[in-house]
């Protein structure tokens, strides 16, 4: 309650006046809060949210209306929920249906995605460290797998070994996974013939992925023992059917080497390795 009193004060007397009284009302804003920000999960094209990432604003809808705003600026929705569908700040606005006073509050959506994964071989066949380095693209915050190894944070696996191998990557937020396959070509340094079921025969691993190659067997004296083909089983430490002694053989394999799109070169590896019985 407040009381008021007007004078008149155009007369020499202040004698005009009048009074009266009036009841002021005040009105409380609509008070709700919402979220520094929300993380939601993008296709992995990145041009579209993917599942639901739900924005809410926690008054009851008989007492209150509501209007979501874009990033853009446009009213996106007018209840009290809403699930945007792009990344960006939201303004998020109620008003109260008696009073009319109305109150704001803003928010962040971030976006997240899975990874588009490629995994390729740094270092040549035979090389003595093979690495794999995996590259990424996308919106995410990204860890890496080699096979169904430890979780890492660097894209770089070193020391990896021959034969074929899965790249796993995944988004920290949980927005899913990319995998890629990558193949080292290598071959054992030693091999057992022996019958017991391990290392009985002697191959080069991932060789099967260039079926041209030629690959040639020798003894330490040059004498050529085997002829093997990159899809056979491989050599069973055997010449002309006779078992041939625990020593140091050697081998040479040829294939082509493809540089860029339309060019390739033929290129020779010689190693040697090892028979123990």
């Amino acid at each position: 309650m407040i009381y008021i009193r007007v004078d008149n004060d155009t007369t020499a007397e202040s004698l005009c006046y009048d009074t009266t009284q009036a009841t002021l009302s005040v009105n409380l804003l609509p008070e709700f809060t919402l979220p520094e920000s929300y993380m939601a999960c993008i296709n992995l094209n990145g041009t579209e949210l993917v599942g639901p990432t739900v924005m809410e604003i926690d008054l009851p809808s008989s007492e209150y209306s509501f209007e979501w705003f874009d990033p853009a600026g446009n009213l996106a929705a007018t209840t009290a929920t809403h699930v945007p569908l792009m990344d960006g700040t939201y303004t998020a606005v109620a008003t109260n249906l008696i009073t009319g006073c109305q109150a704001s509050a803003t928010t962040v959506v971030d976006s997240s995605s899975p990874a588009e994964v490629e995994a390729v071989v740094t270092t040549d066949f035979f090389a003595d460290q093979h690495i794999i380095e995996v590259t990424a693209v996308g919106t995410g915050d990204y860890e890496y797998q080699l096979d169904d190894g430890p979780w890492q944070t660097s894209n770089t696996f070193i020391g990896v070994s021959p034969g074929y191998h899965v790249v796993t990557v995944r988004d920290l937020n949980g927005c899913g996974i990319g995998t890629d396959q990558a193949l080292v070509i290598d071959y054992p340094r030693f091999f057992t013939p022996n019958g017991d079921g391990y290392n009985d025969t002697w191959h080069i691993e991932g060789i099967q992925s260039r079926p041209l190659a030629d690959i040639y067997i020798f003894d330490r004296y040059g004498k050529l023992l085997k002829q093997l083909s990159p899809l056979g089983d491989g050599w069973d430490g055997t010449y002309n059917g006779k078992l041939m002694p625990s020593t140091d053989y050697w081998f040479t394999i040829t294939l082509d080497m493809l540089y860029g799109d339309d060019v390739s070169l033929i290129k020779t590896f010689k190693g040697h390795f090892s028979l123990k019985r």
